[in-house]
């Protein structure tokens, strides 16, 4: 009883998620471009027999936005759809799988409709599509780990085939740093698309702390200028009231940071505003010399419809809010937001090590990646610990509040309220090294599906 207790409560967990949207009249779970390329005899079948099955169950975020420019009144929609396919949390789901589904995918339509015309810009983004690895283990950011038995370039291919299948030709756009622990995850995706020799890809790095580093924001502005040419190749997908498709969109920006979070969101909201200021001034509601950042309150509209998205999917797969959404609501970076950032990679390092485990149980629990088998029930949730886990944190949180104690009720002498410092001060330096040094037996590890299912 208490084990069924249990898997109800991750049930419940993942249905509580404020992130789940349904709709009956209209199909959520496919582009305007796909609906429009289907046959009569897909448009008779039922929702669920005609939904992509990467989001039958739409999850992420849905916004509807009324608004106005010129006097003329234009209805705009942000639908970003994440996949049901190798769905987890941040540090427990990266990379890809062996049929090619990368973690973290998310598909973002942006939707604008005015007069009858409707037009669409999509996106994705989606973990760095090779097999690597970066488990939590007490380390403020654990070093990924890149897989040496892996066939990545079987598994490159098979993601890179689905993507050009289902979006055209295929530009990546790298954010991470290259230097340090991520250089070698840029290093190898560069040499995967080179090893591909596919004409489908074009792989642009851009390392974004590099250049906005000491808020030098407008740089974002050099990779803008990288992609203009092929942004305008790409095209938009443009429908008339009765139906006729008038353009189509030829490719699509696949984008990606470390998780896919806050460097993304950043530059696919620019993407976006610059394939909606085509749109809105082909369908007359924008005149040809204007720009949409001169539009005031539909420029905060945007901004601030683009930053709840990155949260959305920000709180799914990190836990927190996404950082850096200062510079997106308000188009510079500030202080508080500096300070915000700091405040939710603390709730983030906390979560990531202490509750993601069940969080991914839940995941893998709700969409049947583990079945329970009543029949022959084994419970894998009843994990023991070894004499380290309780130990160790005990002995640390005595000996640093001695020191303090040493420190605030000082001795006859200084020289014995030193030595008290240092011995209980050395103690609790050891225990907290030994803590870190076995740091994956003291982080919240899934237990549902085993481990080399998910690296």
């Amino acid at each position: 009883m208490q084990d069924n207790k249990t898997l109800f409560s991750m049930i419940n967990n993942v249905l509580h998620t404020d992130a789940f949207y349904f709709a009956t009249s209209y199909d959520l779970t496919h582009t305007l471009q796909r609906l429009a390329n289907t046959s009569p005899e897909f448009q008779d079948l039922n929702l669920l027999e005609r939904a992509d099955p990467r989001f039958t169950c739409i999850c992420l975020f849905i916004t509807i936005e009324a608004s106005s420019v010129n006097g003329k009144v234009f209805e705009w929609t942000i639908i970003s759809r994440r996949s049901c396919f190798r769905a987890g949390a941040r540090y427990y789901v990266r990379g890809i799988d062996s049929e090619g589904y990368a973690a973290n995918f998310v598909e973002t339509e942006q939707i604008v409709q005015y007069g009858g015309l409707k037009a669409s810009f999509v996106q994705t983004r989606g973990s760095i599509p090779v097999f690597w690895s970066q488990r939590p283990n007490l380390k403020y950011k654990p070093k990924p780990q890149i897989s040496k038995m892996a066939n990545h370039l079987d598994g490159f291919q098979r993601h890179f085939d689905s993507q050009a299948v289902l979006y055209g030709r295929q530009v990546v756009l790298n954010l991470i740093n290259q230097k340090g622990s991520e250089k070698p995850l840029e290093v190898i995706f560069d040499k995967m698309v080179t090893s591909l020799g596919n004409g489908m890809i074009k792989y642009i790095a851009f390392d974004f702390h590099k250049e906005c580093s000491r808020m030098r924001w407008h740089r974002l502005q050099i990779l803008l200028d990288m992609v203009t040419e092929m942004q305008d190749e790409f095209g938009y997908f443009l429908v008339d009231p009765d139906g006729n498709v008038l353009l189509s969109q030829e490719g699509i920006f696949r984008s990606n940071c470390m998780d896919c979070l806050d460097r993304t969101n950043v530059i696919q909201s620019l993407l976006a505003r610059r394939s909606l200021q085509s749109q809105l001034q082909r369908m007359g509601v924008l005149h040809s010399c204007q720009k949409i950042e001169e539009q005031r309150d539909f420029e905060k509209t945007y901004k601030n419809a683009w930053a709840d998205n990155a949260d959305a999917c920000a709180k799914q797969y990190a836990g927190t809010g996404a950082l850096k959404t200062d510079f997106t609501r308000t188009g510079k970076r500030t202080v508080l937001g500096v300070v915000m950032d700091g405040w939710n990679s603390t709730i983030r390092y906390y979560k990531n090590n202490f509750s993601d485990g069940f969080k991914q149980d839940s995941i893998d629990l709700f969409l049947g990646n583990y079945s329970v088998d009543e029949t022959d029930w084994v419970n894998p949730l009843h994990d023991i610990k070894d004499w380290k886990f309780f130990t160790l944190p005990v002995i640390m949180v005595v000996a640093f509040s001695m020191c303090i104690i040493c420190l605030v009720m000082a001795g006859d002498t200084w020289t014995e309220t030193l030595a008290y410092v240092l011995f209980w001060g050395t103690a609790s330096v050891l225990t907290g090294g030994l803590i870190l040094f076995n740091g994956p037996d003291f982080v919240d590890a899934p237990r549902l599906v085993q481990k080399e299912k998910l690296d």
